[in-house]
This record gives structure tokens, C-alpha cells and sequence, in this order.
């Protein structure tokens, strides 16, 4: 009798786990149409084991994320932006007592303490004027005590730190040492975290400093190399205060090979330096990869690819206790085509920065610095002032950043990711809050289910979605349903962002991602 009673409790307990199953598997189809009720997420490379409850189905996407992380905790300071010498006022205002207070408000909301840069290609057309000296001829751009005293402002206001470019390219090193000097007293040394020689010297051959009368004037010869940067780089460092230096700050991968030599002539480099877009912005050849196209940015070369690249240099460094920096990084470029409208400044390049940011720490590159330039394709966000203050327009690129931030906040690691390889990317990261947080992104014109496991996953978890009304939308664009709107005049989002519970069962969540969007998933 106490056999039969057994038996018979086991067969009852047996028939409600299974109708349970039954019930939330039958609910999760009913969602399919809603991605707040069904959320979504994908992932990487092998396949995962299929949920319990899952017959096999070819339609979804299996992922599952692993418990133990791998690699180094994300650095301070990862996430920064990058700014040219002439556009830092456009973007604080011309009043240091007074900066913009949308434009600082943008940059908090990506947390702190923030590394920015100044330079790019105004690095080598930019000086501090000294008595008695001649302008150099491809110099167009002076330092003033105003400029300083904004830039001063802007980082007390923020606890910010800048790695700062110094001219090179005139080859005049005790104007460079002028530089320096103005830039370190004037704005302090404890907030700069680096000097930085030149912008893209391996190019100072191949793209004409100025032109003159009788046309270009090159930088350099086409003899110049990475031997001659380094000498170059060790006399004008002899001039410098005593700050750590970045370099090379190339345009190319191949002159990062000469950085031991580089590190051994000059000690004081701490950060290799590197610029990095995923296409050209001028190339008109439609049937290029680097051809500045949506399908082009949403492809694995313009994110994988783009990092997969940099994995040697990384180690090079990391071998000799330097830090590595993409201290310039947007969509597109080249020369004077600074990223290309209908691709650089839609949702698309939102979901491809996003992606691309993870992609780089995951090969251990140690800071980015997303490059914003006024009137450029790939600008952040765009800036005004009337009689009422200062108003802003947020692009797409910008709410890819703040989610990335609350993905991947300073000290989190990754998780390992089982998926299959497609459109649909997983990201996993445990933060020192305890915290597993999944980031989805669906590259694909077609909605995605996701099957997704977590590692003792007990409870539901909350998702926040990132959308926008299509890949080539430049406005409309939501994080967790909030929105800067046509214009911020505070630089916040209206509200908190609304998080949906996703439920699961057994430590598996189904999520339905809409077609070219992304999502976070905090557990």
C-alpha cells in the first residue's frame, strides 16, 4: 500500500510538471507577435543544447551563456568619445563659466570617469603660438587661454582625463614641447592621461599636409617609417613634461609591428594608439566590402573582422605592459569623407557600434574612443543655442553607446556564449553588482526567437529594448521606450527606461527579437 500511495504521488507530480511545460511552452508561442512579452537574444558560435521543453526547430536560435567569465575585467575608462581641436567649443560653448550643459550631460550619461581625446586630423594643423616664431604653413587652427580654460571646465565638471595630440607633423619638436607645456599647466597634469605624437604618421606620405602654390605639401617622403617615427618620437619626447605618451595613433595596421622597437626608444609610451573604421567613406566601388553600405556595416568583417584584425597588436602590447587604445573609431572614413549619410548616421550604425564595441573587448583591446565631429556623417549628436539655451538632436549611434554602458560597466567580465554563427549576436557579462546581463542584437530585416539559457538562472529576468522603425532610420530611435526626441534641452532621457519581465523555465528564457534591433537582458 505505502508502494501504490508512492506511485501514486510520483504519476500525479509528473502530470503537473509536464501540463506546466505544456502551459509555458503554449504561452510563449502566443507571444511571438509581442517582444516585450517574448523577448529575444542570440549569440556566437556552437550550437547549444535545445531547452527541455523544445522539440528541435529549425526557426530559433539556441544560445546558451556560460558562468565562469573569461578574460580581464573591462578598465576604467573604457568607453570614451574623441573630439577635433576646433570642434571642442562648437560642443562646450564658448564660455567656460558656462558650458553647454546638454553636451555634459550627454557625456555623464555614459559614466564615469570618461577618457576623452583631442585630436584627429587637427592634431597636426593646430599649435600654441609662441612669441617670435612663425606660424608653421600647414598650421590653421591656434590654442588660445580660452580653449584651454573650456577644456580645464569640461573635465573638472566631469573628472574626466584627455589624451591629448601634439603636432607632429610640422617637425618643429620645441613647438610640440610649447604645446604640451600650455595644455598640461593650463588644464593640469592629473587630468591628462596621455601626450600623443602626431596623428597618423604612417599616412603623412600618402595625404598632403597642406597645399601650397605649386600644390600639395606632404608631411613627409614616402622613405618615412616606423624606424624614423620612433627617432622622431624619442627627441620630441625628450622636450616633453613628464607624462606618459601614446602612439602611434595609425591610420594602418602594419606600423603597430615596430611598437617594441618604439616602447624600447621611448619608455614613458603607456597606451598604443590605433584609428579604426569599418569602410571608406568615399569608395564609390559598390561591389567593395569597405563600400559604405547598411548590408556592408551589419556585416561579421565590419565588427568581428574589424577587432579579429587588431587580436596580435593587442597581445604585442599587453606582452610589454602597455595598454592598447582605438582612440578614434566611427563607421566610415577616409580622407576628407567623413562617414556617408544614409548609413553612417542611421539605426544601422547603431547596431553595428554596439556589436563592434564588444567585439574589441573581446580581443582585450583596453579603451575606445568613438570620434564625433561636427557636420560629419557619423556625428553623435547635433548642437544649438537660441534666446532659450542650448538644444542638442541625438543620433542613432549615441543610445547604442548608453546601452553598451549599462551592458558592460567598468570591472564586468565576459561570459562564454554557445550560439550558431547568423545575424542574431549574444553578448554575456557578470558584473561586480552580481549581475548577468545578455545583450541581443538582430542585424537581420526578419523578427528572431531566441532560446536562450542562463547559468542558474532562478526567477525572471527584466529585458530593454533598442529600436528604432527600420535599419535606415535616422530619428524614432528608443532605449527601454525612452526617447531624446526631435531635441534634448537637458541631455536625459524623459524618464527611466521600462524593463518587461521575461520568465523561464528551467533556466531557459524565450525571446522573440524584432527584425534590426537589440536588447539587454538583466539577471
Amino acid at each position: 500500500m505505502r508502494w501504490r500511495g508512492a506511485w501514486t504521488t510520483i504519476v500525479s507530480a509528473l502530470t503537473i510538471l509536464l501540463l506546466a511545460v505544456g502551459i509555458w511552452h503554449a504561452a510563449t508561442k502566443d507571444t511571438a507577435g509581442d517582444p516585450v512579452r517574448a523577448a529575444g537574444r542570440p549569440g556566437s558560435a556552437s550550437a547549444a543544447a535545445r531547452p527541455p521543453s523544445d522539440p528541435a526547430d529549425p526557426s530559433a536560435v539556441y544560445a546558451t551563456v556560460g558562468g565562469s567569465p573569461t578574460g580581464s575585467a573591462l578598465p576604467t575608462g573604457f568607453l570614451g568619445l574623441s573630439f577635433e581641436y576646433g570642434a571642442l567649443q562648437v560642443y562646450t560653448g564658448a564660455e567656460p563659466a558656462a558650458l553647454d550643459p546638454v553636451f555634459v550631460q550627454l557625456l555623464r550619461n555614459l559614466g564615469q570617469p570618461l577618457v576623452l581625446r583631442i585630436g584627429g586630423n587637427s592634431t597636426d594643423a593646430t599649435w600654441w603660438p609662441v612669441r617670435g616664431v612663425s606660424r608653421p604653413p600647414g598650421v590653421s587652427y591656434a590654442l588660445t587661454p580660452a580653449w584651454i580654460a573650456s577644456a580645464r571646465a569640461l573635465v573638472n565638471e566631469l573628472d574626466a582625463k584627455l589624451i591629448v595630440g601634439l603636432n607632429l607633423a610640422a617637425a618643429r619638436p620645441r613647438l610640440s614641447a610649447a604645446e604640451a607645456d600650455a595644455l598640461v599647466q593650463g588644464i593640469g597634469a592629473g587630468h591628462i592621461a596621455a601626450l600623443e605624437l602626431g596623428n597618423e604618421p604612417d599616412v603623412y606620405a600618402l595625404f598632403p599636409w597642406y597645399r601650397g602654390r605649386r600644390g600639395p605639401v606632404y608631411a613627409r617622403s614616402s622613405s618615412y617609417g616606423p624606424a624614423a617615427f620612433t627617432q622622431e618620437a624619442r627627441s620630441v619626447g625628450a622636450l616633453l613634461p613628464s607624462l606618459p605618451l601614446a602612439g602611434p595613433a595609425t591610420a594602418k595596421l602594419p606600423w603597430l609591428a615596430g611598437v617594441p622597437a618604439l616602447a624600447a626608444a621611448e619608455p614613458r609610451l603607456r597606451v598604443v594608439t590605433v584609428h579604426r573604421y569599418a569602410l571608406q567613406g568615399c569608395l564609390s566601388d559598390a561591389s567593395s566590402p569597405a563600400y559604405p553600405s547598411i548590408d556592408n556595416l551589419l556585416s561579421d568583417r565590419s565588427s568581428a573582422g574589424l577587432a579579429q584584425a587588431l587580436a596580435p597588436y593587442v597581445a604585442l602590447a599587453h606582452a610589454r605592459g602597455l595598454s592598447f587604445r582605438v582612440d578614434e573609431l566611427n563607421s566610415a572614413a577616409l580622407a576628407g569623407c567623413l562617414g556617408r549619410a544614409g548609413v553612417s548616421d542611421t539605426f544601422a550604425s547603431a547596431l553595428w557600434m554596439l556589436d563592434a564595441l564588444f567585439n574589441l573587448a573581446s580581443v582585450g583591446v583596453d579603451g575606445v574612443n568613438v570620434h564625433s565631429l561636427p557636420g560629419a556623417g557619423y556625428e553623435l549628436f547635433t548642437f544649438s543655442r537660441d534666446v532659450r539655451g542650448w538644444h542638442a538632436f541625438v543620433h542613432p549611434d549615441y543610445y547604442a553607446m548608453l546601452l553598451f554602458a549599462q551592458a558592460f560597466p567598468a570591472g564586468a567580465r565576459l561570459l562564454p556564449v554557445h550560439a550558431p554563427a547568423g545575424p542574431v549576436k549574444v553578448w554575456g557579462t557578470l558584473a561586480p553588482d552580481g549581475h548577468t546581463r545578455v545583450a541581443l542584437i538582430n542585424k537581420s530585416p526578419v523578427p528572431q526567437r531566441v532560446e536562450l539559457q542562463l547559468p542558474a538562472a532562478l526567477g525572471p529576468a527584466e529585458v530593454e529594448w533598442l529600436r528604432a522603425p527600420g535599419a535606415g532610420a535616422r530619428s524614432g530611435v528608443t532605449l527601454g521606450g525612452q526617447s531624446f526626441g526631435a531635441q534634448t534641452t537637458t541631455g536625459a532621457l524623459p524618464g527611466p527606461g521600462r524593463l518587461a519581465p521575461v520568465p523561464q523555465l528551467l533556466g531557459w528564457y524565450t525571446i522573440r527579437v524584432p527584425a534590426y534591433s537589440a536588447a539587454l537582458l538583466t539577471h
